[in-house]
């Protein structure tokens, strides 16, 4: 029997390794223990909750304002009473953030092979995103197996120097999660958002809190979205906004006296899949709104200068504007107004993925493992159905 310890402590990481966590319990050779951080608290049990999992180990780490030096040591301390104890064939830790990093040097320091799941993204400017950029360099580095969701991302690993047969193409499990989610009748649990004319209505659903956007930068974005909303009278705006004080206090400053705005508290995962499915576009800094959106065909101005995942940039889904006020406000007006521009984003093929990143990736451990004889199949970019 196989032990594999997915590690996971925030909410974008527990949205992409849930239906992993998924795949692994189902095999019957592989002994599933999960770890949580909990470096987010309420988003992360969100996500546990909707998926039903049931982590054996859960770190607690969360405390307020908290600092990156406070989240690395205290998972890096819980994690080597978990490590000694369950002793795991293989963790899998996912992407960029800091509990993955700091769980792949504590398999290191354990002598355990780490398994990095969107592994080989690059954005190669270490402090856009920060931290996650330097996070996720410094996790292949010390990882054994590379699961990168596109073959972009395998060429970026092979220019570092890791072997070939350590890197496996799987596309993104963020787009098996999203089978679990998106309903075609599907109700919202706040009711303001079933309440909203969504066929006469151009909704645009904004997420932006990312550090360095901190400050002027959003506040520009902010003021660009007011102009739209003020200006453009059938646009409805959304925009569950981040808990952060920073951002809260930007955000509801400039965008609370707005009538087609509607601000809200951080929503869960599966009213924003389903959020997105019925909206017209998406602005945003996340990265991995870059990803999700493509798969339901709708156009993304990415609020950022740059992005490690040009493939969607590429393929013409999604389109990088900055946080520049009148560069903001002048990129969502073409959407808006020129039918041609936003036919051409949102006909875009979704370079991502197709459900099956979670199956290739259990199959990849158990050839690594010698559990069977052949690799799995690899990911290779589709055109949307």
């Amino acid at each position: 029997m196989l032990k594999v310890m997915p590690i996971f402590g925030t909410r974008p990481e527990a949205i992409k390794m849930a239906p992993l966590v998924k795949e692994l319990e189902s095999a019957s050779d592989i002994e599933t223990v999960v770890c949580v951080t909990a470096q987010h608290r309420d988003m992360l049990d969100q996500v546990l909750r909707l998926f039903n999992i049931n982590p054996k180990y859960d770190l607690d780490v969360m405390k307020k304002n908290q600092s990156l030096s406070a989240i690395t040591s205290s998972v890096l301390k819980g994690l080597d009473e978990v490590l000694e104890k369950e002793k795991p064939d293989l963790i899998l830790v996912h992407g960029d953030t800091t509990t993955t990093f700091v769980s792949a040097l504590s398999a290191f320091y354990k002598k355990i092979k780490v398994g990095h799941v969107e592994a080989g993204l690059r954005s190669y400017d270490k402090w856009f995103p920060y931290p996650e950029e330097i996070n996720r360099k410094l996790t292949g580095v010390l990882a054994d197996l590379h699961f990168a969701p596109t073959q972009t991302a395998k060429d970026n690993l092979l220019r570092e120097g890791v072997c070939d047969k350590d890197i496996f193409v799987t596309g993104n499990t963020v787009i098996d999660a999203m089978k679990y989610t998106v309903k075609d009748n599907y109700v919202f649990r706040d009711d303001r958002l079933n309440n909203i004319d969504y066929e006469n209505k151009r909704v645009i659903v904004v997420t932006a809190h990312r550090r360095e956007n901190w400050g002027e930068p959003i506040e520009n974005i902010c003021n660009a979205l007011r102009k739209i909303a003020i200006n453009i009278k059938d646009t409805y705006i959304i925009y569950p906004v981040h808990k952060n004080p920073i951002v809260r206090d930007a955000v509801f400053s400039i965008l609370d006296d707005i009538e087609n705005v509607l601000l809200l508290d951080p929503i869960d995962t599966d009213e924003m899949h389903n959020l997105l499915k019925r909206c017209y576009m998406v602005m945003t800094d996340s990265g991995g709104l870059q990803e999700e959106v493509p798969s339901l065909g709708k156009p993304v101005l990415v609020l950022r200068d740059v992005t490690e995942r040009p493939e969607a940039v590429k393929a013409g889904t999604v389109k990088i504007i900055g946080t520049d006020f009148d560069r903001v406000y002048s990129e969502a007006k073409l959407l808006l107004t020129d039918k041609n521009e936003y036919d051409r984003m949102a006909n875009a093929v979704n370079p991502y993925g197709d459900g099956n990143a979670s199956r290739r990736i259990v199959t990849a451990i158990k050839y690594v493992f010698g559990m069977i004889n052949e690799r799995p199949d690899e990911f290779k970019t589709i055109g949307r159905s």
